[in-house]
């Protein structure tokens, strides 16, 4: 009920408090404007995307009121120009005709089609057909990639490579194989990239195994692989030398654990994000069961969010690479103990829970040692 009525309130704003308004003090004028932006830019940048009209969430509904009247405003729109960052001001263009479609086709999807209109080529001929079926031609030079589609399929079966889940653009790369709707794909070359609203596109060269070839556009592979795909990774050896253990028979090791924290303080309550990489030689319920007596814990209870049982390696060694492969996300906070002696836990981490996942799976592939963590993008990204 409270929450319907706040609603409404942003809603029948007829007094218009919630917008910015002019005063006799450019500079006053100044300061308020950035400031509440700047409350838009860090919603994005937390939540990775635009506030939406979220009658669930009442900050996040006033933000995108906030940001429509922005938009409407022409001249807060011109002095808020150089803070926005993420490009949000500008209003969405209106679609009214389908040239208006053609002109606001930043992803390039229509840019293939032909100027004979019923000639029906993008149409599906049954539903197991791919979708890029009529954007592919047969590739005349094939012989040239054939080697390396037969080595991959070796190292598949060999088990020297795996398949992975899809889960990040960023990963798409030349050289790299990916498995689209069953089948392989090699990204030969990566055209130039450009930035459109917000994100990283580019003109792609892809040779499939079945001998066909498409320029389609990075972000359009990206969302099939999304769908329907695999990632191949991309060094042969399946673990890192310096973390195999191998001995005659498999050995239970340990475990690696992702943990939430169920506090109740304020200061770690309004973290997002937050979660605890470990390792424990004993099961994870058992380890956990006196969390909130335990500095390390932050002196509250937690929840299990994901376990990986290591066999024949040396877990210890694993957390190490995990905590510096995020060291530039880590908390730093204090908490003291019941004694009062104040500790720094150094095993907690501001970072999407997908990402860590990612992370692991990048580790025990051994394809960690071609990535790093950015933390102010949120995402893992090639090194250069």
């Amino acid at each position: 009920m409270k929450r319907d009525l706040l609603i409404e309130l942003i809603r029948g704003d007829d007094q218009d408090l919630l917008h910015v308004k002019s005063s006799n003090s450019p500079q006053s004028i100044g300061d308020r404007l950035v400031s509440s932006f700047q409350e838009i830019n860090d919603f994005i940048r937390e939540a990775r995307c635009e506030p939406h009209e979220n009658k669930e969430d009442i900050r996040e509904y006033s933000l995108w009121s906030r940001l429509n009247s922005f938009r409407e405003n022409t001249e807060h729109s011109r002095l808020l120009t150089e803070y926005d960052v993420f490009n949000v001001l500008k209003t969405p263009p209106k679609i009214a005709s389908i040239e208006d479609i053609f002109k606001n086709d930043d992803l390039g999807l229509l840019t293939d089609w032909s100027n004979d209109i019923f000639t029906l080529k993008h149409i599906r001929k049954s539903p197991a057909a791919p979708d890029y079926i009529a954007e592919r031609k047969p590739c005349s030079h094939f012989h040239q990639f054939e080697d390396l589609f037969k080595h991959c399929q070796a190292a598949l079966a060999s088990g020297k490579r795996k398949l992975l889940p899809f889960a990040n653009e960023q990963q798409i790369e030349a050289g790299d194989f990916f498995v689209l709707k069953g089948v392989l794909t090699y990204v030969a070359a990566v055209g130039q990239k450009e930035l459109i609203n917000g994100k990283t596109n580019a003109r792609l060269y892809c040779i499939f195994e079945n001998g066909t070839e498409s320029d389609m556009l990075l972000r359009s592979l990206a969302r099939e692989l999304y769908k329907d795909g695999k990632r191949v990774t991309t060094h042969e050896d399946l673990l890192l030398k310096e973390l195999e253990g191998i001995q005659e028979d498999d050995r239970e090791t340990g475990y690696i654990y992702v943990l939430k924290s169920l506090s109740q303080q304020r200061e770690i309550l309004n973290i997002g994000q937050l979660y605890k990489i470990g390792f424990s030689r004993i099961p994870i319920e058992e380890r956990i069961k006196n969390a909130a007596q335990e500095p390390t814990y932050l002196m509250a209870p937690v929840s299990v969010i994901a376990s990986y049982k290591c066999f024949n390696l040396n877990p210890q060694k694993l957390e190490f690479l995990l905590h510096r492969f995020f060291a530039n996300a880590c908390l730093n906070i204090s908490v003291s103990d019941r004694a009062g002696v104040r500790h720094t836990p150094r095993e907690w981490f501001v970072a999407p829970l997908q990402v860590i996942n990612q992370a692991i799976e990048f580790l025990i592939s051994g394809d960690i040692v071609n990535y790093r963590y950015d933390h102010n993008q949120q995402e893992i990204v090639g090194r250069e």
